[in-house]
């Protein structure tokens, strides 16, 4: 199908006429405003996006809203000027090649379906442009209908279907084309949660049945995390981490990384990094844990001094404990098979999973405990610049 490079990708949106400029000096650093760089130059929404994609891989652009990932979708899909650096698909340029003629397919969140025709003829419009015979429309539409099973639903029209029923039909649409790349603009974030995690399964069995590269855009890190070969953390326009979900869950590359990847957030504590020798510890409240070896092998390699430090710790990675680090529950919440609970520790409000297992045992709202943490599940980030002393 097709590889598809992006080169110093940059996207500015420059002022328009009777727009104020910056009246700052040239060479001051650029305003920032609603996630957005303000310069000389106009509005920067993307900045210095590199990324290979291979062949048949499910990249999933994931990010905050603003942080500029729904525009780099678009400047792919050729519905937005690229403003600076190279763009390639299959790879030929096609910085200045038009969106018809890139072969590329986009679903979009709001299903984008033509309101007066039937499920069939929607997924049938651009293969009747191309004048393909109506034998091989016909075939290709009823394989796409089965594959989405929406077969029973040709005949009707859009507002006869649910919204789940709708954004099969607009995926079908794409489908059928047999695109290179298939582009999705956050398609499941109008659908209730549960036909979210059905749609969820359907794109997964769809990417197994049909040859093509998926570029994916969504805010939710549970749909990043299921969906993607590899997903890239954005923020402000700069991409902040690329990895598989694993190496982005277990290996966050700086803070934003680490608070904005996992459900609850990963907690976080003042404490201080401490070395001896070959050999880091941390103290969070008077209790000490000693690192794994293979994060201070890391950390030594950087040679990494004691310092104050962020601790991130995720909650599933926090247990309850005889002489750990003190705190009181201010809420507990049953969640079926665990319970969330809500503690004020070192000054920070947390959250820690505990398994329903001993439901007598349970902590309540008021209570007094210690919670501990191994010291392969810990996380330290700089005080500076946030990132990860790991990396």
């Amino acid at each position: 199908m097709a590889t598809v490079q992006l080169i110093n990708i940059k996207k500015v949106y420059p002022y328009v006429s009777g727009e104020k400029k910056s009246n700052k000096k040239k060479g001051a650093e650029p305003e920032k405003k609603i996630n957005l760089q303000i310069t000389d130059e106009g509005v920067v929404a993307v900045q210095e996006f590199n990324l290979d994609i291979a062949d048949k891989e499910f990249i999933v652009l994931v990010g905050p809203s603003g942080c500029g990932k729904s525009t780099t979708l678009r400047m792919i899909a050729g519905l937005e000027e690229i403003s600076g650096g190279e763009l390639y698909i299959d790879g030929k340029l096609v910085n200045a090649v038009a969106p018809k003629d890139r072969d590329i397919a986009m679903v979009f969140q709001n299903y984008a379906l033509y309101p007066h025709m039937t499920v069939y003829n929607n997924m049938a419009f651009s293969l009747k442009l191309k004048r393909l015979p109506k034998d091989e429309i016909d075939r290709k539409v009823r394989e796409a209908a089965e594959i989405l099973d929406i077969t029973q639903y040709l005949d009707r029209k859009p507002k006869a279907l649910s919204g789940g029923q709708r954004q099969r039909v607009a995926i079908g649409r794409a489908i059928v084309r047999a695109p290179k790349v298939m582009l999705m603009d956050e398609p499941l974030s109008n659908l209730d949660a549960k036909l979210r995690n059905e749609m969820r399964a359907e794109i997964i069995k769809l990417r197994e049945r049909i040859d093509t590269t998926f570029i994916y855009v969504t805010h939710d890190q549970t749909e990043a995390m299921t969906l993607g070969d590899r997903i890239v953390v954005m923020k402000d326009g700069y991409i902040q981490q690329i990895g598989t979900p694993q190496e982005v869950f277990n290996h966050p590359a700086n803070l934003f990384v680490a608070g904005f990847i996992g459900m609850p957030v990963m907690n976080f504590f003042d404490a201080k990094l401490l070395r001896e020798g070959e050999h880091y510890f941390v103290e969070l409240g008077g209790h000490k844990v000693h690192l794994s070896e293979d994060k201070c092998a890391r950390l030594a390699e950087k040679d990494v001094p004691s310092q104050d430090v962020t601790l991130g710790v995720r909650p599933e990675h926090t247990e309850l404990s005889k002489d750990g680090v003190a705190a009181k529950v201010d809420v507990s919440e049953m969640m079926g098979s665990s319970v969330h609970l809500h503690l004020t520790a070192e000054g920070r409000d947390i959250i820690i999973i505990v398994p329903t297992v001993d439901m007598e045992n349970i902590p309540r709202m008021g209570d007094e405990l210690r919670f501990s943490f191994a010291g392969k599940v810990a996380h330290v980030f700089s005080k500076e610049d946030g990132r990860n002393l790991e990396y």
